[in-house]
């Protein structure tokens, strides 16, 4: 057997073996944390977006809340020494260190994990945490296949623990505010929604490092499910790049835009979608595989037409619209949106000039999931809208590698191609 199947296997019956021998402990997990009890957090990738964007998110909520990170997981040595270091300033001792998250979440003293590891991970690391009994804030895009996806998502609505998916828009005050305009009839009836997101390069290119060495990667982790190949650096550190771990601009940056609109609009699951794209302008000696120009187009039953465009190549033209039939909703800037009567034909003087977007607060992203894993309650991006999303998502992916058109049902959650 290949070493990397055996420890997988291994592994697998390990973890299996530790929940069935503390299978109260789990269903005890499911339930909301007391008041007084502090929240004990593992970090399952500790890259960029975990260090950066997790550790320092909830850290800001220190203060007000009762929490400690205990555990960090990655399998690059000098990212989980980095975030074990962040521990150590804010905690006065080490966390526990691991390479794999198997061992993380046998840890009877971790109560929730952040999941930040590469994304054709999230659905692995989602699925065992849940079965783990783990509260589980995860990173967006949720899947890239959508039979992970299901697994995932009905393993967590078995566990019944807490999960906050990274989709943050949810939680902008400007967007709240968008929902409650949208929702009002304000701009009337929607036909079409645009996201146009360009950058001069890919932002793949931000990640390469020249200090990532063999013997400090696991990198049978790393791979998970995918094929075995030689260890590579440049793939390692800059796997948004390569296709068969990222799927590139729409799942990254899309995936944002499609969550935020299910959220403002309230609309269900698309019901078709056509996605075209390839590399164009980015073709160098790194050989990325993401294309670095995309387009995806989804029609949705409530009758309108979504558009996610991403153009790597050059930087003009960024923007967000939805236009209605008494007006347009700008997003451009999406923590102060903006709206009039512009273009409406059905515009009835209800709207004058350019006006702002009433702010609504809320906790933030960070803030809600520590609260929700106490009270019990629904976050603001919950695992229902973390399926949405990834169905939105998987169906451009699908569209995209056959060059066909996809449809949704949600019967069978299953995507077919036309």
């Amino acid at each position: 057997m290949p070493r990397r199947d055996f420890l997988r296997q291994s592994g697998a019956l390990a973890v299996s073996a530790t929940l069935g021998s503390r299978s109260l402990t789990a269903a005890q997990r499911t339930r909301s944390i007391g008041a007084n009890d502090r929240i004990r957090i593992g970090i399952i990738g500790c890259g960029n977006r975990g260090r950066r964007s997790h550790m320092l998110g909830i850290h800001a909520h220190l203060p007000a809340t009762n929490f400690e990170i205990v555990a960090v997981c990655d399998p690059w040595r000098i990212a989980r020494e980095e975030a074990n270091s962040m521990v150590r300033d804010w905690f006065g001792r080490d966390a526990r260190q691991c390479s794999s998250y198997r061992e993380l979440l046998a840890m009877n003293d971790v109560d929730a994990v952040m999941i930040a590891s590469p994304d054709h991970l999230h659905t692995t690391h989602l699925e065992a945490a849940a079965r783990a009994g783990k509260h589980i804030y995860v990173e967006k895009p949720m899947a890239t296949e959508m039979d992970k996806l299901v697994r995932a998502f009905d393993a967590v609505k078995a566990a019944g623990t807490v999960v906050q998916v990274g989709t943050q828009l949810r939680s902008l005050p400007g967007i709240v505010g968008a929902r409650e305009l949208l929702l009002s009839g304000k701009i009337g009836k929607i036909s079409r929604i645009e996201e146009t997101r360009n950058s001069a390069q890919p932002y793949w290119y931000g990640y390469l490092k020249d200090n990532v060495k063999k013997e400090d990667v696991d990198w049978a982790e790393f791979l998970g499910d995918r094929p075995m190949r030689p260890f590579d650096p440049e793939v390692y550190s800059a796997w948004y790049g390569h296709y068969e771990f990222s799927q590139g601009p729409v799942p990254q940056w899309g995936a944002h835009f499609i969550d935020m609109i299910h959220y403002i609009t309230g609309a269900g699951f698309p019901e078709s979608c056509v996605c075209l794209g390839g590399t164009f302008t980015w073709k160098d000696k790194h050989r990325f595989t993401a294309p670095d120009s995309v387009q995806a187009t989804w029609i949705y039953p409530e009758g309108f037409l979504l558009s996610s465009s991403n153009n790597l190549g050059n930087g003009y033209g960024n923007g967000r619209k939805v236009y209605g039939d008494k007006g347009v909703l700008k997003l451009d800037n999406w923590n102060a949106p903006t709206y009039s009567a512009e273009g409406g034909p059905r515009r009835d003087r209800s709207i004058r000039g350019q006006n702002d977007v009433v702010p609504i607060d809320r906790p933030d992203h960070f803030l809600d999931w520590l609260q929700c894993m106490r009270t019990g309650g629904t976050p603001h991006a919950s695992i229902d809208a973390g399926f949405q999303h990834s169905v939105a998502v998987l169906m451009a992916v699908i569209s995209y590698d056959t060059g066909r058109k996809t449809l949704y049902h949600p019967q069978t959650r299953t995507i077919v191609t036309a």
